[in-house]
């Protein structure tokens, strides 16, 4: 992943707003962000650990662990939730055999939690 990223910042720049270009591009690549490469990302862009770290967890798209083939993200916001989201979690759950925020051992899918799809007014969500 080191040559990548070096690649990477050879052909795009090496500066602080090429961070979130840059973690896509990883994730891309790898499939997601390994706490092993963040340090590798703070040198290249000459940030902190703590800078892209924080990067990584505040965005919900930026996975830290592989995801499954296939990936079910169910809203958790306020709005679904009264409207029996713990329910459709629930039932996703044993349907899928995952737990919420999990891949299944087979690697065949995730189940995600989301705060917020926009589709308030139809919750749940899914």
């Amino acid at each position: 992943m080191d040559a990548f990223i070096e690649g990477w910042t050879a052909q795009h720049g090496a500066t602080r707003d090429q961070l979130l270009p840059l973690l896509h591009a990883v994730q891309e690549e790898a499939g997601h962000i390994d706490d092993a490469v963040v340090p590798v990302i703070a040198k290249a862009l000459n940030l902190s650990r703590a800078d892209v770290h924080g990067v990584v967890t505040f965005y919900h798209d930026f996975r830290r662990t592989p995801q499954g083939r296939h990936v079910v993200k169910l809203c958790r916001a306020e709005s679904c939730q009264a409207r029996g989201g713990a329910a459709i979690e629930a039932a996703a759950a044993q349907r899928l055999g995952v737990a919420m925020g999990q891949t299944r051992a087979d690697g065949a899918v995730s189940l995600e939690p989301v705060y917020c799809l926009g589709l308030c007014a139809i919750g749940p969500n899914a």
